[in-house]
Protein backbone atom coordinates (compact mmCIF):
# COMPACT_ATOMS: atom_id res chain seq x y z
CA UNK A 1 0.00 0.00 0.00
CA UNK A 2 1.43 3.35 -1.06
CA UNK A 3 2.13 5.88 1.62
CA UNK A 4 0.37 9.22 1.42
CA UNK A 5 1.99 12.51 2.21
CA UNK A 6 0.55 15.68 3.73
CA UNK A 7 -1.78 16.32 6.60
CA UNK A 8 -5.16 14.71 6.80
CA UNK A 9 -8.06 17.16 6.77
CA UNK A 10 -9.47 17.91 10.19
CA UNK A 11 -13.17 17.33 10.79
CA UNK A 12 -15.11 20.55 10.77
CA UNK A 13 -12.00 22.61 9.93
CA UNK A 14 -10.95 24.25 6.67
CA UNK A 15 -10.88 21.61 4.02
CA UNK A 16 -12.42 19.10 6.42
CA UNK A 17 -15.30 16.76 5.95
CA UNK A 18 -17.78 18.82 7.96
CA UNK A 19 -17.93 16.11 10.62
CA UNK A 20 -17.87 17.50 14.17
CA UNK A 21 -18.92 20.81 15.73
CA UNK A 22 -18.61 23.93 13.53
CA UNK A 23 -15.95 26.49 14.40
CA UNK A 24 -17.16 29.08 16.93
CA UNK A 25 -17.76 32.61 15.70
CA UNK A 26 -15.24 34.20 18.05
CA UNK A 27 -16.00 37.81 17.17
CA UNK A 28 -19.69 37.41 18.02
CA UNK A 29 -18.80 35.72 21.30
CA UNK A 30 -16.44 38.56 22.25
CA UNK A 31 -19.06 41.20 21.40
CA UNK A 32 -21.75 39.30 23.32
CA UNK A 33 -19.63 38.96 26.47
CA UNK A 34 -18.62 42.65 26.23
CA UNK A 35 -22.24 43.84 25.96
CA UNK A 36 -23.34 41.68 28.89
CA UNK A 37 -20.61 43.24 31.07
CA UNK A 38 -20.56 46.85 29.87
CA UNK A 39 -24.25 47.68 30.23
CA UNK A 40 -24.53 46.88 33.97
CA UNK A 41 -21.04 48.31 34.63
CA UNK A 42 -21.98 51.70 33.17
CA UNK A 43 -25.37 51.74 34.91
CA UNK A 44 -23.88 50.79 38.29
CA UNK A 45 -21.21 53.48 38.03
CA UNK A 46 -23.66 56.21 36.94
CA UNK A 47 -26.31 55.58 39.58
CA UNK A 48 -24.22 54.19 42.47
CA UNK A 49 -20.74 55.66 42.19
CA UNK A 50 -21.33 58.78 40.12
CA UNK A 51 -23.23 60.86 42.73
CA UNK A 52 -20.34 60.41 45.18
CA UNK A 53 -17.51 61.41 42.87
CA UNK A 54 -15.42 64.45 43.90
CA UNK A 55 -15.52 67.39 44.12
CA UNK A 56 -19.26 67.10 44.90
CA UNK A 57 -22.12 69.46 44.12
CA UNK A 58 -21.57 72.42 46.46
CA UNK A 59 -21.29 74.84 43.49
CA UNK A 60 -22.07 74.91 39.80
CA UNK A 61 -18.37 74.45 39.06
CA UNK A 62 -18.07 71.41 41.32
CA UNK A 63 -21.25 69.84 39.96
CA UNK A 64 -20.04 70.46 36.41
CA UNK A 65 -16.69 68.84 37.13
CA UNK A 66 -18.38 65.85 38.73
CA UNK A 67 -20.65 65.49 35.68
CA UNK A 68 -17.69 65.75 33.30
CA UNK A 69 -15.75 63.12 35.25
CA UNK A 70 -18.73 60.77 35.25
CA UNK A 71 -19.36 61.15 31.52
CA UNK A 72 -15.71 60.54 30.64
CA UNK A 73 -15.63 57.53 32.96
CA UNK A 74 -18.78 56.18 31.28
CA UNK A 75 -16.92 56.48 27.97
CA UNK A 76 -13.80 54.82 29.37
CA UNK A 77 -15.52 51.80 30.94
CA UNK A 78 -16.54 50.23 27.58
CA UNK A 79 -13.03 50.73 26.20
CA UNK A 80 -11.36 49.17 29.25
CA UNK A 81 -13.80 46.25 29.28
CA UNK A 82 -13.27 45.66 25.55
CA UNK A 83 -9.53 45.23 26.15
CA UNK A 84 -10.03 43.00 29.20
CA UNK A 85 -12.69 40.84 27.52
CA UNK A 86 -10.51 40.29 24.46
CA UNK A 87 -7.50 39.44 26.59
CA UNK A 88 -9.51 37.03 28.74
CA UNK A 89 -11.14 35.39 25.72
CA UNK A 90 -7.81 35.00 23.91
CA UNK A 91 -6.14 33.50 26.97
CA UNK A 92 -9.02 31.07 27.44
CA UNK A 93 -9.71 30.09 23.84
CA UNK A 94 -6.36 30.26 22.06
CA UNK A 95 -3.96 29.35 24.83
CA UNK A 96 -1.44 26.58 24.29
CA UNK A 97 -2.30 23.36 26.13
CA UNK A 98 0.10 22.45 28.90
CA UNK A 99 2.72 20.22 27.32
CA UNK A 100 1.02 20.44 23.93
CA UNK A 101 2.13 22.03 20.67
CA UNK A 102 2.29 25.78 20.27
CA UNK A 103 -0.73 27.27 18.49
CA UNK A 104 -0.02 28.04 14.85
CA UNK A 105 -1.74 30.19 12.26
CA UNK A 106 -4.02 28.81 9.62
CA UNK A 107 -6.04 30.00 6.69
CA UNK A 108 -8.40 31.95 8.96
CA UNK A 109 -5.56 34.14 10.31
CA UNK A 110 -6.07 36.99 7.94
CA UNK A 111 -6.81 40.70 8.00
CA UNK A 112 -10.36 41.99 8.15
CA UNK A 113 -10.90 45.34 6.47
CA UNK A 114 -14.32 45.85 8.06
CA UNK A 115 -13.00 45.39 11.60
CA UNK A 116 -9.99 47.61 10.94
CA UNK A 117 -12.19 50.36 9.51
CA UNK A 118 -14.63 50.10 12.39
CA UNK A 119 -11.77 50.33 14.93
CA UNK A 120 -10.37 53.48 13.33
CA UNK A 121 -13.83 55.03 13.00
CA UNK A 122 -14.90 54.32 16.57
CA UNK A 123 -11.57 55.51 18.00
CA UNK A 124 -11.78 58.75 16.01
CA UNK A 125 -15.38 59.32 17.11
CA UNK A 126 -14.47 58.81 20.79
CA UNK A 127 -11.51 61.22 20.65
CA UNK A 128 -13.42 63.92 18.75
CA UNK A 129 -16.45 63.45 21.01
CA UNK A 130 -14.31 63.93 24.12
CA UNK A 131 -12.75 67.05 22.56
CA UNK A 132 -16.10 68.63 21.67
CA UNK A 133 -17.65 67.70 25.02
CA UNK A 134 -14.70 69.03 27.01
CA UNK A 135 -14.58 72.30 25.07
CA UNK A 136 -18.30 72.90 25.53
CA UNK A 137 -18.13 72.15 29.24
CA UNK A 138 -15.37 74.73 29.68
CA UNK A 139 -17.49 77.41 28.04
CA UNK A 140 -21.00 76.61 29.26
CA UNK A 141 -20.51 76.99 33.05
CA UNK A 142 -18.78 80.41 32.77
CA UNK A 143 -15.20 79.24 33.05
CA UNK A 144 -15.80 76.05 35.03
CA UNK A 145 -14.29 77.54 38.19
CA UNK A 146 -10.86 78.25 36.70
CA UNK A 147 -9.05 81.57 36.73
CA UNK A 148 -9.62 83.55 33.54
CA UNK A 149 -7.38 86.54 34.14
CA UNK A 150 -8.56 90.15 34.64
CA UNK A 151 -10.78 90.08 31.52
CA UNK A 152 -12.80 86.89 31.80
CA UNK A 153 -13.84 85.37 28.48
CA UNK A 154 -16.86 83.61 29.94
CA UNK A 155 -18.97 85.45 32.52
CA UNK A 156 -22.29 84.73 34.25
CA UNK A 157 -25.39 86.04 32.54
CA UNK A 158 -26.32 88.16 35.54
CA UNK A 159 -25.10 91.33 37.26
CA UNK A 160 -25.93 89.96 40.71
CA UNK A 161 -22.45 88.67 41.51
CA UNK A 162 -20.70 88.94 44.88
CA UNK A 163 -17.02 89.94 44.44
CA UNK A 164 -14.53 88.54 46.95
CA UNK A 165 -10.84 89.30 46.76
CA UNK A 166 -8.50 86.42 47.60
CA UNK A 167 -5.11 87.72 48.77
CA UNK A 168 -2.37 85.08 48.98
CA UNK A 169 0.87 85.59 50.85
CA UNK A 170 3.47 83.44 52.53
CA UNK A 171 1.83 81.43 53.99
CA UNK A 172 -1.86 82.23 54.34
CA UNK A 173 -4.92 83.51 52.52
CA UNK A 174 -6.92 86.58 53.52
CA UNK A 175 -10.15 87.80 51.94
CA UNK A 176 -11.50 91.30 51.26
CA UNK A 177 -15.17 92.11 50.73
CA UNK A 178 -15.38 95.33 48.66
CA UNK A 179 -19.18 95.51 48.86
CA UNK A 180 -19.01 95.51 52.66
CA UNK A 181 -16.64 98.40 53.28
CA UNK A 182 -13.55 96.56 52.03
CA UNK A 183 -12.80 94.75 55.28
CA UNK A 184 -10.16 92.02 55.20
CA UNK A 185 -10.46 88.81 57.18
CA UNK A 186 -8.90 85.38 57.42
CA UNK A 187 -12.39 83.82 57.19
CA UNK A 188 -13.86 82.99 53.80
CA UNK A 189 -17.65 82.95 54.12
CA UNK A 190 -19.96 82.89 51.08
CA UNK A 191 -23.74 82.80 50.67
CA UNK A 192 -25.69 79.88 49.25
CA UNK A 193 -27.54 80.08 45.92
CA UNK A 194 -25.39 83.01 44.78
CA UNK A 195 -22.92 83.84 42.03
CA UNK A 196 -19.42 84.52 43.38
CA UNK A 197 -16.50 86.22 41.59
CA UNK A 198 -13.19 85.34 43.22
CA UNK A 199 -10.55 87.97 42.39
CA UNK A 200 -7.30 86.17 43.16
CA UNK A 201 -3.98 88.00 43.63
CA UNK A 202 -0.76 87.77 45.66
CA UNK A 203 1.36 90.00 47.88
CA UNK A 204 4.64 88.22 47.32
CA UNK A 205 5.38 85.06 45.33
CA UNK A 206 3.21 82.91 43.09
CA UNK A 207 0.54 80.91 44.93
CA UNK A 208 -2.62 79.12 43.79
CA UNK A 209 -6.05 79.38 45.41
CA UNK A 210 -7.80 75.99 45.40
CA UNK A 211 -11.21 75.72 47.05
CA UNK A 212 -11.61 71.99 46.60
CA UNK A 213 -15.32 71.35 47.24
CA UNK A 214 -16.23 74.54 45.35
CA UNK A 215 -14.46 73.33 42.22
CA UNK A 216 -12.53 76.64 42.06
CA UNK A 217 -8.82 76.90 41.30
CA UNK A 218 -6.96 80.04 40.21
CA UNK A 219 -3.30 81.06 40.30
CA UNK A 220 -2.39 83.96 42.59
CA UNK A 221 0.26 86.11 40.93
CA UNK A 222 1.60 89.41 42.32
CA UNK A 223 0.23 92.43 40.49
CA UNK A 224 -2.37 90.32 38.64
CA UNK A 225 -6.13 89.99 39.12
CA UNK A 226 -7.18 86.44 38.24
CA UNK A 227 -10.98 86.02 38.23
CA UNK A 228 -12.81 82.73 38.80
CA UNK A 229 -16.61 82.48 38.77
CA UNK A 230 -18.86 79.94 40.42
CA UNK A 231 -22.42 79.69 41.71
CA UNK A 232 -23.15 78.10 45.07
CA UNK A 233 -26.05 75.68 45.38
CA UNK A 234 -28.30 75.19 48.40
CA UNK A 235 -25.74 72.89 50.03
CA UNK A 236 -24.40 74.43 53.25
CA UNK A 237 -21.23 73.50 55.12
CA UNK A 238 -17.45 73.78 55.14
CA UNK A 239 -15.01 73.45 52.27
CA UNK A 240 -11.24 73.02 52.07
CA UNK A 241 -8.87 75.75 50.90
CA UNK A 242 -5.32 74.93 49.86
CA UNK A 243 -2.41 76.49 48.05
CA UNK A 244 -1.73 74.41 44.94
CA UNK A 245 1.54 76.08 43.89
CA UNK A 246 4.88 75.49 45.58
CA UNK A 247 5.49 78.83 47.31
CA UNK A 248 8.21 78.28 49.89
CA UNK A 249 9.16 76.23 52.89
CA UNK A 250 5.71 76.30 54.55
CA UNK A 251 3.72 75.69 51.39
CA UNK A 252 2.37 72.45 52.84
CA UNK A 253 0.90 74.32 55.80
CA UNK A 254 -0.91 76.91 53.67
CA UNK A 255 -4.44 75.61 53.99
CA UNK A 256 -7.68 76.71 55.62
CA UNK A 257 -11.42 76.07 55.57
CA UNK A 258 -14.29 78.21 54.33
CA UNK A 259 -18.01 78.09 54.91
CA UNK A 260 -21.18 78.33 52.85
CA UNK A 261 -24.02 79.98 54.79
CA UNK A 262 -27.62 80.78 54.00
CA UNK A 263 -28.09 84.24 52.50
CA UNK A 264 -29.58 85.80 55.69
CA UNK A 265 -26.83 84.29 57.84
CA UNK A 266 -24.16 85.55 55.45
CA UNK A 267 -25.55 89.10 55.42
CA UNK A 268 -25.63 89.13 59.22
CA UNK A 269 -22.04 87.84 59.40
CA UNK A 270 -20.77 90.37 56.85
CA UNK A 271 -22.47 93.32 58.57
CA UNK A 272 -21.17 92.29 62.00
CA UNK A 273 -17.64 91.67 60.68
CA UNK A 274 -17.57 95.03 58.89
CA UNK A 275 -18.35 96.79 62.18
CA UNK A 276 -15.92 94.68 64.21
CA UNK A 277 -13.01 95.30 61.81
CA UNK A 278 -13.76 98.97 61.06
CA UNK A 279 -10.70 100.24 62.94
CA UNK A 280 -8.38 97.77 61.18
CA UNK A 281 -9.92 98.51 57.79
CA UNK A 282 -8.88 102.17 58.10
CA UNK A 283 -5.24 101.07 58.23
CA UNK A 284 -5.50 99.03 55.05
CA UNK A 285 -4.63 100.49 51.65
CA UNK A 286 -7.64 101.67 49.64
CA UNK A 287 -9.33 98.72 47.99
CA UNK A 288 -7.80 97.79 44.63
CA UNK A 289 -7.71 94.62 42.59
CA UNK A 290 -3.91 94.36 43.10
CA UNK A 291 -1.41 95.76 45.59
CA UNK A 292 2.29 96.43 45.73
CA UNK A 293 3.76 93.15 46.97
CA UNK A 294 5.13 93.04 50.48
CA UNK A 295 8.86 92.42 50.30
CA UNK A 296 8.86 91.50 53.98
CA UNK A 297 6.73 88.51 53.09
CA UNK A 298 8.57 87.72 49.85
CA UNK A 299 11.97 88.35 51.46
CA UNK A 300 13.14 89.99 48.26
CA UNK A 301 14.39 93.33 47.04
CA UNK A 302 12.57 93.85 43.77
CA UNK A 303 10.16 96.53 44.98
CA UNK A 304 11.50 99.90 46.18
CA UNK A 305 11.21 100.96 49.79
CA UNK A 306 8.09 102.79 50.92
CA UNK A 307 6.38 102.77 47.51
CA UNK A 308 2.64 102.91 48.07
CA UNK A 309 2.91 101.88 51.74
CA UNK A 310 0.18 99.78 53.29
CA UNK A 311 -0.17 102.30 56.09
CA UNK A 312 1.61 105.34 57.50
CA UNK A 313 2.53 103.24 60.53
CA UNK A 314 4.64 100.46 58.99
CA UNK A 315 7.21 100.48 56.21
CA UNK A 316 6.78 97.91 53.44
CA UNK A 317 9.18 97.10 50.67
CA UNK A 318 12.84 96.21 50.43
CA UNK A 319 14.98 97.92 53.03
CA UNK A 320 18.18 99.67 52.00
CA UNK A 321 21.36 97.93 53.04
CA UNK A 322 24.13 100.14 54.52
CA UNK A 323 27.64 98.83 54.07
CA UNK A 324 30.09 99.95 56.76
CA UNK A 325 33.68 100.21 55.51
Amino acid sequence: MAETTGTAPQPGGPGGTGIGPPERHHFLWIIGIWVVLVVPADLIFWFVGGPHMPPGTMTSSAAGQQFDFNVLTMMAIPVVLAVLVYEGYALTTWRASRGGPEPVTNANSRGNLAIQTAFIGVSTAIVLGAFIFGTYELVAPAGAGGGEGPDAAWTPGTHSVLPIQVIAQQWKFTFRYPTFGGFETADLVIPANSWIAFHVTSLDVIHSFWAYQLGVKADANPGYDNIAYTKTTGQLGNFTIRCAELCGIWHGAMFDTGQVMSVPAFKAWAAATEIKLAAATKLLPPFAWTYIPDANGADGGYYPDNEDPYSPVEMYGAQKVTVTP
